[in-house]
């Protein structure tokens, strides 16, 4: 098997991608793919060979993604818009041995040290975009070379998380995983048709907009129309002037929509699926989508770790609250601080177990031993309940996770950053409600003696090495932190 097959069988004349306007059939993008795995491999990138991808929402990701799959590379798409020093510590954290960098990566990746990643051999960018680069228009037009057949257990994917075992760490998952998981939303028939146009604004370098948006679409032959950055505005112009069918978004992207006056009530005409993850839908920002467009928004509950849905409310009933039911092939269980069932209607940890499970974080045994058990149920660290129907309910997620626009960010990884500060001792980071990106991050400093701390500097030392939505948007000096007798930071008590 090998995850790239999902884009062959379809009509050669169907399209597959519009990218800025452009269109490409499948036949078209099975040949630029064919191509650029004759080309990669020229290179000598070959099978477990770890390549990253800086490149955004466009048909250059598509490419290579698939490309780099075909060979049996390990693909790492990385947020092309990081700043340079958090694009070294990935690309040294997965060993890299090539990149390929896109238009929106190229002013970070002017300011990446490359010594700083010893395995990486090659640079690959479109065609003048950087000096000394591989051409990757000369990749696409080499001699193509069939798709290398590989088992279910080889990795396909690896994408950094800091989902359920804290600090970000790459997630690495197999083909056999990604396979499975696009195949148990299509078998349950809550998924997309070869006949839906999908609104691909969702970032490739996240599971959502990876296996979701692009995976089980292509899978099934649709079309994506892939989009780089969100705008109410412009989105609303794209869903009426492409005849999009199918919107999946963060909640983010659905509360704008909900609260963007100057949208006409038949804004949604053509879609016949709205859908979000990724974190917690409020629910007067759905009732708001039903009493001005008619829009059903159905929610479904997944994590990168099962690459990544685990419940969906597509294909039924949708229960304000509810993320939806269980997809056939997922096993879930609801358990308890004893580590039993817990019983109907209480409430206890989200476990699952299916082929969709991924196979552990790389080079961290201790970090997947937490969160995979010896017979293979990953802890979630989510809390939820079950009703008498099956629907889930989230109550609580994993302890001290920050989800800004849909992305997860843990607090110790903003504190890292924040206590190497120059006159900064002590720091503690927290989530806050935020109306636009459903929570920001707020931090809490203890400057040390003589020290005079400005917050603006501060947040722009943090903007120079994290990726803009894990920044502090706040900060608040403080005296002292409140500790436990231990001296454990109580997170808690900093609301």
């Amino acid at each position: 098997m090998n995850l790239a097959n999902i884009i062959e069988g379809h009509a050669a004349d169907r399209v597959a991608l519009i990218s800025r306007g452009s269109e490409t059939t499948y036949g078209t993008l099975r040949e630029q793919v064919a191509g650029a795995r004759g080309g990669l491999a020229g290179l000598g990138i070959d099978k477990g060979h770890r390549v990253a991808l800086l490149i955004a929402n466009n048909s250059l990701f598509v490419v290579s993604y698939f490309a780099l799959l075909g060979i049996g590379a390990v693909v790492v798409p990385l947020n092309p818009t990081s700043p340079a020093p958090e694009i070294e510590r990935e690309l040294v954290a997965v060993g890299a041995t090539a990149v390929v960098v896109g238009p929106a990566a190229v002013p970070s990746w002017r300011n990446v040290d490359t010594a700083k990643a010893p395995l990486l051999r090659h640079v690959i960018a479109a065609e003048g975009m950087l000096d000394g680069a591989v051409s990757l228009d000369d990749l696409r037009t080499a001699a193509p070379i069939p798709i290398v057949d590989l088992t279910p257990d080889d990795l396909a994917v690896m994408i950094f998380t800091s989902g359920t075992a804290g600090a970000p760490r790459a997630a690495m998952l197999s083909h056999g995983n990604l396979q499975a998981n696009i195949d148990q939303v299509i078998e349950a028939d809550m998924s997309t048709s070869a006949d839906d146009i999908i609104y691909g604004v969702l970032p490739m370098f996240h599971i959502f907009g990876l296996n979701v948006v692009l995976g089980i679409s292509l899978a099934v032959g649709a079309t994506v129309v892939l989009v780089q950055r969100f705008d109410p505005s412009t989105a609303l112009e794209t869903i009426r002037e492409r005849h999009i069918t199918v919107v999946p978004g963060a909640p983010p992207m659905w509360i704008a929509f909900s609260t963007f006056d100057d949208a006409p009530a038949d804004a949604f005409a053509t879609v016949r699926i709205a859908s979000t993850g990724a974190a917690k839908m409020p629910e007067e920002a759905i009732r708001r989508l039903q009493s001005r467009f008619g829009l059903q928004l159905a929610e479904g509950y997944g994590l990168t770790e099962a690459s990544p849905i685990v419940t969906s409310s597509s294909g039924i009933p949708i229960r304000v609250g509810s993320v939806g039911k269980v997809l056939d092939g997922v096993q879930l269980r609801i358990v308890d601080d004893n580590g039993d069932d817990a019983l109907d209607g209480d409430a206890g940890e989200i476990w699952v177990k299916g082929p969709n499970v991924f196979k552990g974080y790389l080079d961290d045994e201790d970090a997947t031993r937490r969160v995979l058990t010896r017979d293979g149920w990953l802890r979630t660290g989510d809390i939820a309940v079950t009703d008498a129907d099956g629907y889930l309910y989230l109550i609580d997620r994993a302890k001290d996770l920050i989800i800004v626009s849909g992305f997860n960010v843990y607090p110790k990884e903003v504190e890292d950053v924040l206590i190497d500060y120059p006159g900064v001792a002590e720091v503690g980071v927290i989530g806050v409600p935020h109306p636009h990106t459903g929570e920001a991050v707020k931090a809490f400093i203890v400057a040390a003696p003589g020290a005079h701390l400005d917050e603006d500097a501060i947040i722009q030392h943090c903007l120079d090495e994290l990726a803009r939505y894990k920044c502090p948007s706040k900060i608040l000096f403080v005296d002292e932190l409140p500790r436990n007798v231990s001296g454990k930071l109580l997170r808690r008590a900093l609301m």
